[in-house]
């Protein structure tokens, strides 16, 4: 696999970018495509004492869309190193694009430098939901805030692509959030996409609540990108919220900070008491931890398009840059083709 990584998205960029694709390169020998300014990305990549040996090449691209821009930006920067990326993509001189930057940015180049998937309507960001006892896909998480019913049905497919994809499920169990589990609740766009979700022959087993997807009831979980978007985010600052209250209660004073040491990854304190709970809760935060998953997968459009957060350290950059490879190497676009491909 050959993966493009925008060397200037996010908002550490590049130090974290190079930093994350390093690791992906001495880690998995990914090879890996760094597109950015490439004085600025060489003279970081050069404080890596190994990144001659690497599978590490740079393409220079002299614009930058930044963090704060607007969509119109992908058209006036046509040399930015989100466009260059995705046209390595296109030319076929990579399988995959991932970047940590504008992420608006991202989905309007993808759909004018990739094109959708035939079929598709709305390409969906979707995310793994680490709150869940299965594997579960939390889609749309923010591409789409408006919706039809037919786009949601979409989602369901793609999703439920990606589930037999990456999760390897046979029949992964769909759902769609609402306010209640009787067919008649939720607005009138859950309930008439309830009823394309029955008649679709997918796995589809209703409503679910919020509380239903920590339960485990769904594998593709559907919504409308601005409730997902408030659900991933939510999710976060409880889990963030209940790690510091945690450590709070178990322990006082000077041991407080103790205990808030055992979150840090790789930091074990041997202390009485402390020790035991150390390898627990260093389970307990990787699990939870949005680094680990590393970015959303545009799913829709004809390529292998992954998005990080913003805030991307270097740990969070390999973790996107290993989404971006399985995605390739699973071919999930061609499987999404096939989900969405006219029924004779």
């Amino acid at each position: 696999m050959k993966i493009v990584v925008d060397a200037m998205g996010g908002d550490h960029a590049p130090a974290v970018v190079v930093a994350g694709a390093v690791a992906a390169a001495r880690a998995r020998g990914t090879q890996i495509i760094l597109v950015g300014r490439e004085t600025e990305v060489r003279a970081v990549l050069t404080q890596h004492g190994d990144a001659s040996q690497l599978p590490i090449e740079i393409v220079h691209a002299s614009e930058v869309i930044e963090m704060d821009e607007h969509t119109e930006a992908v058209r006036l920067k046509r040399d930015s190193s989100i466009r260059v990326g995705m046209k390595l993509v296109k030319a076929g001189r990579a399988d995959a694009f991932a970047s940590a930057g504008n992420s608006g940015g991202v989905m309007a180049s993808a759909l004018f430098d990739l094109g959708r998937i035939p079929g598709v309507e709305r390409p969906a960001l979707g995310s793994i939901y680490p709150a869940a006892p299965v594997p579960c896909l939390l889609i749309d998480i923010g591409a789409n805030a408006d919706c039809k019913p037919e786009y949601l049905m979409q989602f369901a497919l793609m999703g439920h692509a990606y589930a037999r994809v990456i999760f390897g499920l046979e029949q992964p169990k769909v759902g769609i959030v609402s306010n209640g589990e009787e067919e008649d609740k939720g607005s009138m766009l859950v309930r008439e996409t309830f009823q394309l979700l029955k008649a679709s022959g997918l796995n589809f087993i209703g409503n679910v609540e919020g509380k239903d997807i920590g339960k485990g009831l769904a594998n593709v979980v559907v919504t409308d990108g601005l409730t997902g978007n408030v659900m991933v985010k939510l999710t976060e600052g409880v889990v963030s919220f209940l790690f510091k209250t945690l450590a709070r209660e178990l322990t006082g004073g000077v041991r407080n900070k103790v205990a808030l040491a055992l979150m840090i990854p790789g930091l074990l304190v041997a202390l009485p008491g402390l020790a035991v709970l150390a390898p627990t809760i260093a389970a307990l935060r990787k699990r939870f931890d949005w680094r680990e998953i590393g970015g959303a997968p545009l799913l829709g459009v004809n390529g292998a398009v992954v998005i990080g957060h913003g805030r991307s350290d270097a740990k969070a950059i390999q973790s996107m840059i290993r989404m971006a490879e399985q995605s390739a190497e699973l071919e999930l676009v061609k499987a999404i083709g096939t989900a969405l491909a006219p029924r004779s």
